[in-house]
């Protein structure tokens, strides 16, 4: 079973510091994979956004004690971070770390990748990488995660405007005729009610 450690809305009147993280963890008892769960930020602002990640983390996985991000979407990086009772440090890495993903490590226990959720990212998408993320069964890197959302989201947009389309067509010439077309829903597509922040996720 997947851990989730939170998944909220961001609540706009409060600092950032002092929302809960929105993350999800693989199951511990799962093999090693490229990704160890998701983290879903509100901003691009590593200083805010930081301590309470780690915070949740901690107790979890050891004391976190160094995170490495790659800077393609991160503004300012800040070469330390307080955390509530030490000191994380911060450094970066362009072309070693996949631009998607933050690596944290424990001295004392490993080292942990998290793929990073863009803070646009509609809910409905952010739930559906979480979900994918933390999958034992999924191979694929930070940016393949990414990229397949996008994609997925591209061929719904799709199938949407398609079916917006016939519908249109379908009423203009009397809107009663049995030989409606079918949905142009593209093969392998399936698109599942996903919770959004609205339903309480």
């Amino acid at each position: 079973m997947t851990r989730t450690i939170l998944l909220t809305p961001a609540v706009e009147d409060r600092p950032l510091s002092s929302l809960p993280p929105r993350i999800v963890l693989a199951p511990a008892d799962t093999a090693p994979a490229l990704i160890d769960g998701a983290w879903w930020p509100r901003s691009r602002d590593l200083k805010a956004e930081l301590p309470a990640l780690i915070e949740a983390l901690d107790p979890l996985w050891g004391r976190i004690t160094r995170v490495t991000v790659n800077p393609t979407f991160w503004p300012v990086i800040p070469r330390k971070v307080a955390v509530h009772g030490h000191v994380v440090h911060v450094g970066w890495f362009e072309a070693e770390q996949d631009r998607h993903k933050l690596l944290l490590l424990s001295y004392t226990v490993g080292r942990w990748d998290l793929l990073v959720i863009p803070p646009e990212t509609e809910p409905a998408t952010a739930t559906r990488l979480m979900t994918t993320a933390t999958d034992p069964a999924q191979s694929l890197t930070a940016t393949g995660l990414i990229d397949e959302a996008e994609r997925f989201r591209t061929a719904a947009e799709a199938a949407a405007d398609s079916d917006s389309f016939w519908e249109a067509a379908w009423d203009s010439e009397g809107g009663h005729d049995s030989r409606r077309p079918a949905s142009r829903m593209p093969a392998g597509v399936v698109i599942d009610h996903v919770p959004s922040p609205a339903d309480g996720v």
